[in-house]
């Protein structure tokens, strides 16, 4: 026999052998990752009709309130937050609540609303709107410490320009011009040139330099 039919013949023996030993485990570990397969795409599948189902909940609560239905629209909301809490959706619904809690002046559910939205964020820049938005409440409430607190909680690669406006309206809240113009500062560099909101800022650094005059 030559050496390379014998070759073959030893791999063959070898490659028997060596199912015969470890077949069985072949066998349950290509069951499991089918069983695997298959559990992953039920799973998505799933999370897909929860989002769907989301989704629809969302579009009637905007209808709600589009048809001056606060009372069909809150209604929808609380499903969304009970059972849809880790869907985009819910956190949407909860900021339209709290959209509508602050125009009736209900501040404090305003807040609590944003609160629950910004926890339950997945998205990082949907979670860092919710906590600027909250942010907006709390300075609203006179509580320039927790806005500022929140304000922090914001990561810096985001809204930045939106972010320091607040923050340096907060500071001015709080007595502290030296810091309110270094945030208005921050705000304006963070800005494009083209941005609408550059006037707007440039008039508050505008005034914090006449008050420091006026104060001088």
């Amino acid at each position: 026999m030559a050496f390379d039919e014998y070759d073959k013949y030893e791999q063959s023996e070898l490659v028997q052998k060596w199912l015969r030993e470890n077949g069985l485990s072949i066998v349950v570990g290509i069951a499991i990752g089918l069983v695997g397969i298959f559990g992953w795409q039920q799973w998505r599948n799933h999370q897909a009709r929860n989002e769907s189902n989301a989704a629809q909940l969302y579009k009637l609560a905007q209808v709600s309130l589009a048809a001056n239905k606060p009372e069909a629209a809150s209604v929808i909301t609380d499903q969304l937050m009970k059972d849809y809490e880790k869907s985009p959706y819910a956190v949407f619904a909860a900021t339209d609540r709290a959209k509508q809690q602050v125009q009736a002046k209900q501040l404090d559910k305003a807040e609590a609303s944003l609160d629950w939205a910004a926890t339950h964020a997945t998205d990082p820049a949907l979670k860092s709107l919710t906590q600027l938005r909250k942010a907006q409440v709390e300075l609203a409430r006179d509580n320039g410490t927790a806005a500022l607190a929140t304000l922090d909680a914001i990561p810096a690669n985001t809204y930045q320009g939106l972010a320091q406006e607040l923050r340096g309206d907060v500071l001015v809240k709080l007595g502290r011009a030296d810091d309110a113009r270094k945030a208005y500062q921050a705000a304006l560099s963070a800005l494009k040139e083209q941005a609408p909101q550059r006037g707007a800022l440039q008039m508050k650094l505008d005034d914090l330099a006449v008050a420091g005059k006026q104060g001088a």
